[in-house]
């Protein structure tokens, strides 16, 4: 029996990508999935997706951005299960103006809104439960662009992720006291529908050579799948074929 049997994991930017990917994988672990994401039809045909493995999930439409609406969502889940014993945060974006020569403050704060003020939002939601059940886990999925900044993300994209990773050590250093562990994960270029928002979209044969949603699933369910008193602090993460280090034209500073 899997030991994330009895377990409940809400999962946010799980409509397409990496969280779909990470809920499919903890779904298979045992784990019961609750889909949150902007869109209702994509979390609808996610939820089916994991129905048709033989899973179930609940779908909450949600903007994570709506520091109410996230409250309300974890009051619901907790409602129904009592209890939710991992978050991934996985909501993410980012904006084809990005550049300082071209991002404009709205920009800025819909990436800052949605990558990072929507992680706190969920993190600080679920916090008390996981107190009281002295045991939980947070997987805030950050990036590459958490650990090195690159001209290719944009200053926003760049200052969101690395505050996710400082925020993920920040819950390690106050909340192992309480049970609670969480793991950021940087990853380097996945092949997911971000892409579409660069503004020079990679081929279909570097998208072939990018790490895969599948590879960020499998690596969710290994932290999760982690005894209790294992903290998985940070997990870097790149292709081996990695454009970073090779370089490629839509890589150039502009």
């Amino acid at each position: 029996m899997s030991g994330l049997q009895g377990k409940v994991a809400w999962i946010t930017g799980a409509g397409t990508g990496i969280g779909l990917a990470g809920a499919m994988a903890l779904a298979e672990a045992g784990a019961a999935i609750v889909l949150s994401g902007r869109r209702a039809e994509v979390l609808k045909d996610a939820a089916a997706a994991i129905a048709a493995k033989g899973f179930k999930a609940e779908a909450k439409a949600l903007d994570v951005a709506d520091s109410g609406a996230v409250r309300r969502a974890a009051d619901e889940i907790l409602a129904h299960h009592g209890r939710i014993d991992i978050l991934v945060a996985s909501a993410g974006l980012n904006i084809p103006k990005r550049a300082w020569s071209e991002v404009e403050v709205s920009g800025f704060d819909e990436v800052v809104n949605v990558n990072l003020n929507g992680n706190f939002y969920a993190i600080h939601a679920v916090l008390p439960a996981m107190r009281r059940q002295k045991d939980g886990l947070i997987v805030n999925v950050s990036s590459w662009a958490g650990r090195f900044v690159t001209g290719l993300t944009g200053p926003a994209y760049n200052a969101a992720k690395h505050a996710t990773v400082a925020m993920t050590l920040s819950l390690n250093m106050e909340e192992c006291r309480n049970g609670i562990r969480a793991c950021a994960i940087c990853p380097g270029e996945v092949a997911t529908p971000i892409m579409e928002k660069r503004p020079v979209r990679p081929s279909a044969e570097e998208l072939a050579r990018m790490l895969q949603p599948d590879d960020l699933g499998r690596t969710i369910r290994f932290v999760a799948e982690m005894p209790p008193h294992v903290c998985v602090n940070e997990i870097l993460i790149s292709p081996t074929w990695n454009r970073t280090f090779l370089g490629g034209a839509d890589l150039a500073p502009r």
